[in-house]
């Protein structure tokens, strides 16, 4: 009976403690505050992409310099937008992985993510030397001082992601992301998804549409 009597407190305490490891996810709008602040500071970045890419459509036409289809390796960019494309895959397994708790997959996965950005990153670096090259450079014309400014924010978006998944991984081996804590790698998932969702727009209408 005495057994019995201590073993309820066990539970109860047990059932508070992950009460409260939920409770900063209970709020009036449906979805925590970290969560909101970040859809909230994506929708800001969709302002800025927007006018970055009207910027870029205004001066297409280069009057200087060489033109995108003399220099513009199609095949090239295509298959680095796939690596790209294929780290939004990974990182959606990485978020399910941690919500099973399976910390070890979790950080294959993240792991997994950041080298497929990192190699899309190795790309552009690449493709921006080449372009150099050719006599593209950032100030050759407005076009090219548009395409350089649009396509080289979106770079630095995707070398913070990166930084952001790194850092998840080291606070994955620390022991700092548990169970409950899941939506931590949820919000930065949100963010490198929308970097993928900016770029397939940009590969869109820089590379796809003809000048």
């Amino acid at each position: 009976m005495a057994e019995t009597l201590t073993s309820r407190p066990t539970i109860a305490d047990a059932d508070a403690h992950q009460a409260s490891a939920h409770i900063d996810a209970d709020t009036n709008t449906g979805i925590s505050n970290t969560k909101l602040g970040m859809w909230l500071f994506l929708a800001s970045e969709c302002l800025l992409f927007g006018g970055l890419i009207t910027t870029y459509l205004l001066y297409k036409h280069p009057l200087e310099g060489p033109t995108p289809h003399e220099i513009f390796d199609i095949p090239f960019t295509s298959t680095s937008s796939f690596v790209l494309l294929m780290s939004s895959l990974t990182m959606v397994l990485a978020v399910s992985a941690i919500e099973r708790g399976e910390h070890q997959r979790m950080r294959v996965w993240i792991g997994a993510t950041a080298v497929l950005g990192a190699t899309f990153i190795a790309g552009q670096i690449y493709e921006f030397t080449v372009f150099v090259r050719e006599g593209l450079g950032f100030t050759t014309s407005r076009f090219s001082s548009a395409f350089y400014t649009l396509t080289g924010f979106h770079g630095i978006h995707v070398t913070i992601g990166i930084i952001m998944l790194v850092s998840l991984v080291l606070l994955s081996l620390r022991g700092k992301i548990p169970e409950h804590r899941s939506e931590t790698v949820e919000i930065v998932g949100l963010y490198w998804h929308f970097v993928d969702v900016v770029w397939v727009v940009i590969f869109a209408v820089v590379y796809l549409i003809p000048s």
